[in-house]
């Protein structure tokens, strides 16, 4: 991680810690397992203390079980108790407002104070599948509107004159606004909501972006004060080199994926990319990676929460196997000291 001018002994924020679980599919397991894997996560997070629990929406990735993400969290919120859980988020273009209301004020009357809503404007997938999801290209255009609209069925009043969302209406799910560049923080800054950034991919335009969200921030209903939580990817281990080397395994599945070798990709094929202009990008795009044993990962988190200037952070366990990744989840939480606070 390129954020090395902090050492051990600075003084760390009580931030809280929470998960984005991008329920993998490993080369050798299936999407049931894959969702197996994430409901023990999620016992597992609650148990420890994280703060919450998303999933994002991606569609037509064949090693990503999350697509059906208001179904997924339906399932996880059923078979946990406290934590919060939600999406990270609901690709917003992809829908009708009306609809995710509907879909996140039903799971708020499920399960009430434990539902968050982040929403995002990128399609989450391909120009082939945009077809296939009925999606029209310019949809995003109208992000900013729909996000409002969205606000009115849930928190009130609603935007279209005899139209509401039931159940929905007064439920006041919390909305996060998702983003990797200035566009999603200065509207997140104007609508007063809490900001996202999306570091553990898009690395690029962190510290710019939460500065103008900062800046720009005007108080609302949801939320008094800024509140930024920055995405890091965190591979925690018994030992560094065991960490080390479960990183490698995770860069060189990217490399496959993201390159369009294809799963049967080879890791000395995979190795051969990683050396070309194109993986070297790829790789790049993991550039806030904490990996190391559990005291390194928990340097590492503190020195990224100061240089992200992030008041929470959102940590991508990285594994190509179920059980490392849960074993990252556990070590993590046995240093870090938890203190579970939502902006809500």
């Amino acid at each position: 991680m390129s954020v090395s001018n902090h050492n051990s002994e600075t003084p760390a924020r009580s931030t809280p810690l929470s998960i984005l679980d991008l329920v993998i599919v490993g080369k050798d397991s299936t999407p049931q397992e894959a969702l197996e894997s994430s409901v023990e996560l999620a016992k597992l997070a609650e148990r420890c203390g994280y703060n919450r629990l998303w999933y994002a929406e991606h569609h037509n990735i064949g090693s990503i079980a999350s697509s059906a993400t208001s179904v997924l969290v339906a399932h996880v919120a059923a078979n946990t108790k406290t934590i919060r859980v939600g999406a990270g988020g609901v690709m917003l273009p992809n829908h009708a407002p009306l609809v995710i209301a509907e879909q996140f004020g039903t799971l708020e009357t499920l399960h009430p104070g434990r539902i968050d809503l982040g929403l995002g404007r990128a399609p989450g997938t391909g120009q082939n599948t945009l077809r296939a999801l009925r999606r029209d290209a310019r949809a995003s255009d109208s992000f900013p509107q729909d996000v409002d609209e969205l606000k009115g069925f849930l928190s009130g009043p609603t935007r279209i004159p005899g139209v509401e969302a039931n159940p929905g209406t007064g439920t006041n799910v919390p909305l996060y606004i998702l983003g990797s560049s200035l566009f999603g923080a200065t509207l997140a800054a104007s609508m007063g909501l809490p900001y996202a950034f999306a570091s553990h991919f898009s690395p690029d335009a962190l510290q710019d972006a939460v500065a103008a969200y900062r800046r720009g921030f005007q108080p609302s209903e949801q939320l008094q004060e800024p509140h930024v939580i920055a995405a890091v990817n965190v591979v925690a281990a018994d030992t560094d080199a065991e960490a080390h080397e479960i990183f490698r395994k995770v860069v060189l599945m990217r490399v496959a994926m993201m390159s369009g070798a294809g799963p049967d990709c080879t890791d000395e094929q995979a190795e051969a990319i990683l050396q070309t202009p194109q993986g070297q990008q790829i790789a790049n795009m993991l550039r806030y990676s904490a990996v190391g044993t559990p005291e390194q990962v928990k340097t590492n988190l503190q020195a990224f929460t100061e240089h992200a200037d992030a008041d929470e952070l959102i940590t991508v366990h990285q594994s190509t196997t179920s059980s490392a990744r849960l074993r990252s989840v556990e070590l993590l939480a046995d240093v870090y000291d938890l203190s579970p606070t939502a902006p809500t």
